[in-house]
């Protein structure tokens, strides 16, 4: 049998297919970019024909250089952006774009189930009290997840009410798209918050918590666990692909898990953080868990039996991006032309040029409100403390910095969660290629920070590895030995003075600001 495993990796930015071997390591790999449609009001669309045309464009790339082995693969395994929904008919075709993780839309709507005479935080105490000991968890009032979305289509799209058979997560989708079985995995259904996740082995809907979703069952796909084989290559799919019909899909993950796996970090309560278009830092832990306070709970893991820690920051290379696009090489009058092919190799080295603190400049990453550890919808972003004397190389280190903050917040959540620091943190995500990055959060964090092999292709190995514990070739205790650390970051104590100092003051800035930013976008999600 060949040793070879086609991952597609469905990021916000597009899906990433590659070859990776079955023990993880990692051969070739496309990317091919998709639009994000963002509208007024909080919405956040994307089109799943764009997403499978990516994944036909990738997969031709690599079979055309001979990436692809001449006896198939092994599995397909899928990995994806989590908590969206793709609304599909009988025949499983979407009946509208999908409703991606960034989409707020349907705020009002979570704000009607979770409330009550009585509102703690915004929640019926009882209704919290139930969710969470089902759950583990929530339903965000940010508006964010599947719950979320499920309600906003009925209620803004009541036309497609008739038609929609089913709502699914864009992984679950492109497993149906490969396979023709529509499925979600026990940890990609956690998100619209109906399933009992008490037995990590065998999640299960609840009727209870259906009836407080106010979602019915027969809009819910079937239950497998991530490490199953979910079903096989279609004809249709194999012909569009130019792979072997017949070949077997995973069920595979959301990304947050996969990237758990991927990250090397694996055993119970070794920390990873990732940094790609959202943040979050992560372990595995053996109980189940919640801190209804600052959104931190334990999930059910890919892994049989396990469950891991769930959190997210809503921007962390999305703030680069933005930084690239509106900022460094707008598309207008003042604009100098397209970014370069090395933007952020150049970002880098000016940031490096600036001293730890950058010269005094606080940036707040805050560009489509936060997650984790405040549920803040509202909340802005921006530069702070700008004098004449700043240039904007200041201001480029400030956004660096000003993430790292954000992941120390969110470090400070975990570690209480988990009840202990962490003695290192594996980094990957695009993120994760940046030394003067991982540096900073070093420094920042006050933890060591190891930079791991492909850090951008974690989540792809993690879907591979997933796909070795399924067939039986990788032993889930081995997982970590998969995964190389290339390098180790380790704190500067000559800068912990001035990340205290300006992260105090970061801190300071949320509580002074909230307010208003609540008044100025408390109508706007």
């Amino acid at each position: 049998m060949t040793d070879h495993v086609l991952t597609i990796d469905l990021g916000t930015s597009g899906p990433k297919t590659a070859v990776f071997t079955l023990d993880g390591e990692y051969l070739d790999g496309e990317f091919e970019p998709v639009p994000l449609l963002l509208s007024e009001g909080g919405g956040a669309e994307q089109r799943p024909a764009d997403w499978w045309a990516g994944i036909v464009a990738g997969v031709t790339r690599l079979r055309e250089r001979g990436a692809i082995p001449e006896g198939g693969f092994a599995a397909i395994s899928v990995t994806s952006q989590w908590s969206g929904t793709v609304a599909i008919d009988a025949d499983g075709e979407p009946v509208c774009n999908a409703v991606i993780w960034m989409d707020s839309r349907g705020a009002p709507d979570v704000a009607r189930l979770v409330g009550g005479p009585v509102k703690v935080q915004g929640y019926d105490p009882r209704k919290l009290r139930r969710w969470i000991a089902l759950t583990g968890g929530v339903p965000s009032l940010s508006g964010k997840d599947p719950v979320a979305h499920i309600h906003w289509l009925r209620r803004a799209r009541p036309e497609l009410n008739a038609v929609t058979a089913m709502y699914l997560e864009p992984k679950d989708w492109l497993n149906l798209r490969l396979t023709g079985v529509a499925a979600a995995t026990y940890d990609s259904i956690v998100m619209t918050w109906v399933t009992d996740n008490r037995d990590p082995s065998h999640v299960r809907y609840s009727d209870e918590l259906l009836a407080l979703a106010g979602i019915r069952r027969e809009w819910m796909p079937d239950l497998v666990p991530a490490t199953s084989v979910v079903g096989f290559l279609t004809p249709s799919a194999a012909a569009d692909l130019g792979l072997v019909p017949g070949t077997p899909v995973i069920g595979g993950t959301p990304d947050v898990q996969s990237a758990a796996v991927g990250s090397g970090a694996v055993r119970d309560g070794e920390g990873h953080l990732y940094l790609g278009t959202s943040s979050w830092l992560s372990c595995h832990v053996p109980y189940k868990k919640t801190d209804a306070i600052r959104g931190v709970a334990s999930l059910p893991s890919p892994l049989p039996g396990r469950y891991f820690v769930a959190d997210e920051q809503e921007t962390a290379g999305a703030c680069l991006n933005w930084l690239r696009d509106q900022v460094l090489h707008p598309d207008d009058e003042l604009g100098g032309g397209p970014a370069p092919d090395d933007v952020y190799a150049r970002i880098d080295r000016l940031a490096d040029s600036r001293p730890p603190g950058a010269n005094g400049v606080i940036f707040t990453p805050w560009l489509n409100g936060e997650r984790t550890p405040v549920d803040d919808h509202t909340i802005r972003g921006g530069w702070h403390n700008l004098s004449l004397r700043n240039d904007r190389a200041d201001m480029v280190r400030a956004v660096l910095e000003g993430v790292a903050f954000n992941s120390r917040w969110l470090l400070e959540a975990v570690e209480r969660f988990t009840g202990g620091p962490f003695p290192w943190l594996n980094v990957v995500g695009g993120g994760g290629s940046s030394a003067v990055w991982a540096q900073i959060h070093a420094d920042v964090l006050d933890r060591p920070i190891r930079r791991v092999e492909h850090p951008i292709r974690a989540n792809a190995r993690g879907a591979a590895l997933l796909a070795g514990v399924a067939l039986g070739a990788v032993d889930p205790d081995e997982l970590g030995d998969r995964v190389k650390v290339v390098e180790t970051h380790h704190p500067d104590p000559a800068n912990r003075a001035t990340y205290d100092r300006l992260y105090a003051s970061y801190r300071s800035i949320y509580k002074q600001n909230r307010s208003i930013h609540r008044r100025l976008n408390g109508g706007r999600h």
